[in-house]
């Protein structure tokens, strides 16, 4: 059982910052979190060693996350009052809309990369994270984190460049 905790207090917030980049939600992330240990609990045996223990944390909260992506199928409604009271003036919710539908489109765009470097860019850009702790979580070195950020980035660009022509 000792065993167990240890896993728990060394990945734990690994895995939570993992799986917020993903959901930007702390109350979802923080279940989803217990769900994955839980569910490690349950499964410790399957673990072979093949990759690092966070890898695998991170993998099982990954496929908890899609999987309640699929029961629930819904996106949040935000509430007029909620934006009203998130800005200050006219300009500034017209800055915000903008702002947002900007953001938008650009996760549409990595949304479209594939997995792994769409996931990179996640971690780097919603969870902060830098090129050595986005290694950690993919059971990668810091330059592979680095070059697919750069990569997607070049991919993003390139796509940015090609609808304005």
């Amino acid at each position: 059982m000792q065993d167990i905790e240890k896993i728990y207090q060394e990945h734990a917030r690994t895995v939570y910052k993992y799986i917020f980049c993903l959901t930007g939600n702390k109350e979802l992330s923080e279940e989803i979190v217990q769900e994955t240990f839980e569910v490690a609990i349950k499964n410790i045996n399957k673990f072979k060693g093949e990759c690092k223990i966070s890898t695998w944390l991170c993998q099982i909260a990954k496929y908890i996350w899609y999987k309640n992506l699929k029961k629930e199928k819904k996106v949040e409604n935000i509430s007029f009052e909620s934006i009203e009271n998130m800005v200050v003036s006219d300009f500034a919710l017209e800055d915000a809309i903008l702002e947002k539908q900007e953001k938008i489109e650009v996760f549409k765009k990595i949304q479209k990369l594939d997995e792994q470097t769409r996931d990179v860019m996640y971690l780097r850009i919603l969870g902060n994270l830098d090129y050595k702790e986005i290694a950690e979580v993919m059971d990668k070195t810091p330059t592979w984190a680095r070059v697919v950020f750069f990569r997607g980035k070049q991919k993003l660009k390139e796509e940015n460049n090609e609808k304005r022509m």
